[in-house]
């Protein structure tokens, strides 16, 4: 199960996710990124909450990064242990910005 709670104010848009980003969940953030408005320079996802990610959660965040690269900034924020070890395996910790 996740959680996406969205908030989108003045060209920046936070999504706070909670639970697990897996093949049943991915499909849900994808629409949502999918969906963000074309004046949103800066996409937030927070992941403090984040239990799992699998590849097609990964799949799911190089499609924010795609879309939010010819936009402005694409942010992933308060990672927990257990992600940033599948962001260090994978070689995403090299390529998403990650505060």
């Amino acid at each position: 199960m996740l959680n996406i709670s969205k908030t989108i104010d003045e060209g920046k848009a936070l999504f706070v996710l909670e639970g697990r980003l897996d093949t049943e969940t991915s499909p849900d953030l994808d629409k949502e990124v999918l969906e963000c408005p074309e004046d949103v320079t800066e996409l937030r996802m927070d992941f403090e909450k984040l239990d799992y990610i699998s590849s097609a959660g990964l799949r799911v965040l190089l499609t924010a990064q795609k879309i939010m690269r010819n936009r402005g900034s694409f942010i992933v924020c308060n990672v927990n242990e257990i992600v940033m070890e599948i962001f260090e395996v994978t070689g995403f910790s090299d390529i998403l910005t990650i505060e």
